[in-house]
């Protein structure tokens, strides 16, 4: 099985989100490819504080994009983002939770597991 097959727990990897469908691919999954500069590799749940730091970074996941398919995200969404804005994001003390199943292997390269585990969705 591929490593872009697996999630950060070494099982296969998990839908993040169809509603809003997310993705590099805007297939739902976070998997990427040597294109994605932003190396869309965590599944996380957006939040207030969140979005505001994004947009601040230069990053508004806010406002819809219609001809890029982005329909504009609110707390309680689901989205792949980029794995060095989580990091930034939790250096800044607001990183928002994570789906494990659903973050990319990719993301190790980038963050810590213990890291992911500390700020994982609760079951």
């Amino acid at each position: 099985m591929s490593a872009f097959a697996l999630n950060v727990l070494g099982t296969p990897l998990k839908d993040c989100s169809h509603d809003p469908v997310t993705g590099y691919f805007r297939d739902g999954c976070c998997r990427t490819t040597a294109d994605d500069i932003g190396t869309h590799v965590i599944c996380a749940r957006m939040t207030a504080e969140f979005l505001e730091f994004s947009r601040r970074q230069g990053n508004d996941l806010v406002t819809p994009h219609p001809e890029w398919q982005f329909p504009g995200l609110k707390p309680g969404d689901r989205w792949c983002l980029c794995a060095m804005r989580w990091q930034e994001a939790l250096e800044a003390g607001i990183a928002p939770p994570v789906d494990l199943e659903a973050t990319q292997m990719k993301a190790l390269e980038f963050v810590t597991l213990a890291d992911l585990k500390y700020h994982q969705i609760a079951v």
